[in-house]
């Protein structure tokens, strides 16, 4: 049986994100109330035990804890500005996407109008919202974090970052980076190994375990990027170059795309060039952290 006594909270946005967060809420026994612009998207929410907030203001005052989930951070500012909210005394949680300086901004415009301000990223789809795979990070003040943290956790893994606004973010493109660059490496592999009548389902386990080992390089990587010193314990820059060589050529003469690779070895390259082509790959890091040339 839900307890009802739980923490209350409020939901603006019903979009496919939202309408999961609501849910989850309400799955966990908290009074939750929601607005959305097009009232009818809390027709299913509303049966299932929420309050649909007859205005914005109501909304907020509804509960000492709103959460927003809108396409962009201009559309948060505009829609609460478009209603004059009253936002004294509000905990505003932000899990819209956006970057990190938009994340800065709004935190400072929220304060500005009385509202204790967190940003957060969801790192899950809407169907996993509610359980332990969704990871939900967020930054700002810590005690509003630790003050709403047991009603946050219905919604999946939830993580205070620091107090910082803009870390959700930037951790949440972090983790895109690592995501592409993991997906495209495999379909790099994948579209190698379809020249010799591979298919991919008997790639993947493969392309699976390599992944998992060369994450277990990362804690002792991330050593060497923090110290700046990146002595050759696997091997050499110049000779993963060789090998990113031998990747070049093996794309080309298969007819694959060979973009990705030149890429890294172009990088590879001017590091060498640098003089770090004895030191072991993390040195990269260095060419990483410039401006685009």
């Amino acid at each position: 049986m839900n307890d009802r006594t739980a923490a209350p909270v409020t939901i603006i946005g019903l979009g496919l994100m939202g309408s999961a967060l609501a849910a989850a809420f309400l799955k966990a026994g908290h009074p939750t109330t929601v607005w959305n612009r097009t009232t009818a998207k809390a027709d299913r929410l509303v049966a299932e035990g929420a309050e649909q907030a007859p205005t914005i203001g109501a909304a907020l005052k509804a509960s000492p804890l709103t959460i927003v989930c809108l396409t962009d951070y201009q559309a948060v500012r505009e829609l609460l500005g478009e209603h004059e909210a009253d936002l004294d005394g509000t905990t505003l949680i932000n899990l819209t996407s956006g970057d990190s300086a938009q994340a800065r901004e709004t935190a400072r415009w929220a304060e500005r109008n009385g509202a204790r301000y967190l940003d957060g990223a969801i790192m899950a789809v809407p169907s996993a919202i509610g359980t332990a795979e969704a990871v939900i990070l967020h930054s700002g003040p810590g005690p509003e974090f630790a003050a709403h943290e047991p009603t946050l956790a219905a919604l999946g893994t939830v993580t205070h970052l620091g107090a910082d606004p803009g870390l959700a973010s930037l951790y949440d493109v972090a983790g895109l980076a690592m995501m592409w660059s993991v997906l495209n490496a495999w379909l790099q592999g994948t579209a190698l190994l379809g020249t010799a009548g591979v298919d991919a389902a008997s790639y993947a386990p493969f392309a699976r375990q390599i992944a998992t080992v060369v994450a277990g390089w990362l804690p002792g990587y991330a050593e060497q990027v923090d110290a700046g010193s990146y002595p050759a314990e696997v091997s050499a820059l110049e000779t993963d170059a060789r090998a990113m060589a031998h990747l070049i050529e093996e794309s080309e003469a298969a007819g694959v795309n060979a973009d990705l690779p030149k890429l890294l070895k172009a990088m590879a390259d001017r590091s060498i060039a640098a003089g770090h082509g004895a030191e072991q790959y993390p040195v990269l890091i260095e060419e990483f952290a410039k401006p685009t040339p």
